[in-house]
């Protein structure tokens, strides 16, 4: 999420292949035909609904990689992924159930589900292997719902992700050992970077990249870029720090957020400007202010929306959760229930939000 004010103003090629054949197969037991779902995340949830005839996202499209400068599926095909972020799993992790994610995949439709495990603010720094086991309880539960899973490394303060460069190669290898052969993930290594030159976050980012790729040589890799993931908009600058100086990586994307209150034709064109140069992944973005809060800006964020579906870029929105600010898409309170699907339970932003999932 950002904490900030607003500022003044190659095609890569694809990975090998060479767990495709085993990632395909788990793809495929990700089809809507199968005979049931993960178990409950907690003690109470609802059961698992009955199997959808269709075929999931997952198991619709399988491996996914980047082709030019778009997210292609195991055919080659272009494809956008949409879906939900979850906010910080140490203060919302109620908010993940099993009802909660049978009403994202079947009721909402998403295709992905972004986990986002914060570093500090009582993130990971304070119990790595329960927040580890945290995110892969969620990424699992996302994957036997048939969606594909951003596993986002949600450093924030600081804004140096190499502050955090040790944690980060701990994590990213248990992440990448555990789904080296799944189909299913697409790892995000810094959330929002910021007050640091992109110099400094393309050297993290190929220092991370390769413990990613020791493990799992087939995934996309999402690479945030400066000033919030804003492509250097926020802090006076634009794209073309990124263009002329690419991360030095295969099968990588690069990372744009927004929240289109505050974020206004500046942030707009740089995402249309990048996007025809670069592979970019809207990982984050609110209809509110760059807090998530306030007044909704329903018709910037069509603007938006529509920019990326003419252009098949994939998004996630923030956030999954019943944070009393406006960019929480369920009223305060509903993560205690047990009631999910419909628009009774949902604040304006996720009355709207639903819908664009939905169509």
């Amino acid at each position: 999420m950002y904490q900030r004010t607003t500022s003044p103003t190659e095609p890569t090629p694809t990975a090998g292949r060479r767990r495709f054949t085993r990632k395909a197969l788990l793809a495929a037991s990700a089809l809507g035909v199968v005979t049931a779902l993960l178990a409950p995340v907690r003690a109470g949830a609802a059961p698992a609904p009955a199997a959808p005839t269709a075929a999931t996202p997952l198991a619709a499209n399988g491996q996914l990689s980047v082709c030019g400068r778009q997210l292609c599926n195991a055919s080659g095909q272009a494809v956008a992924l949409n879906g939900m972020s979850t906010h910080g799993t140490q203060w919302y992790a109620q908010c993940v159930t099993d009802g909660s994610l049978n009403a994202l995949a079947t009721d909402w439709r998403a295709d992905v589900l972004r986990v986002s495990t914060y570093v500090q603010e009582g993130g990971y720094e304070t119990d790595p292997a329960g927040f580890t086991a945290r995110a892969q309880k969620f990424i699992d539960a996302a994957h036997a719902r048939g969606m594909y899973a951003v596993i986002d490394w949600h450093m924030l303060t600081p804004g140096d992700p190499n502050a955090n460069l040790a944690r980060a190669k701990t994590f990213f290898t248990a992440m990448a050992k555990k789904y080296k052969d799944h189909p299913g993930v697409l790892y995000e290594i810094a959330n929002e970077p910021s007050g640091v030159s992109w110099s400094a976050i393309k050297s993290y980012s190929e220092q991370i990249i390769p413990v990613i790729r020791a493990q799992d040589p087939d995934a996309v890799v999402l690479v945030g870029t400066r000033a919030w993931s804003s492509f250097g908009v926020s802090e006076g600058s634009n794209e073309s720090e990124v263009v002329n100086n690419p991360v030095r990586a295969s099968n990588i994307m690069y990372t744009f957020h927004f929240y289109a209150a505050s974020h206004r034709e500046a942030y707009l064109s740089a995402l249309d400007r990048a996007s025809d140069k670069l592979p970019v992944f809207v990982t984050e973005f609110g209809t509110q202010n760059y807090a998530g809060e306030g007044a909704n800006d329903f018709a910037m964020s069509q603007r938006y929306l529509d920019l990326m579906k003419r252009k098949k870029i994939s998004w996630t929105n923030w956030n999954y959760s019943d944070d009393h600010r406006s960019g929480a898409v369920f009223k305060t309170g509903t993560c205690n229930g047990s009631t999910w699907t419909g628009t009774g339970v949902l604040k304006e932003a996720g009355v709207w939000i639903r819908d664009r999932i939905r169509q």
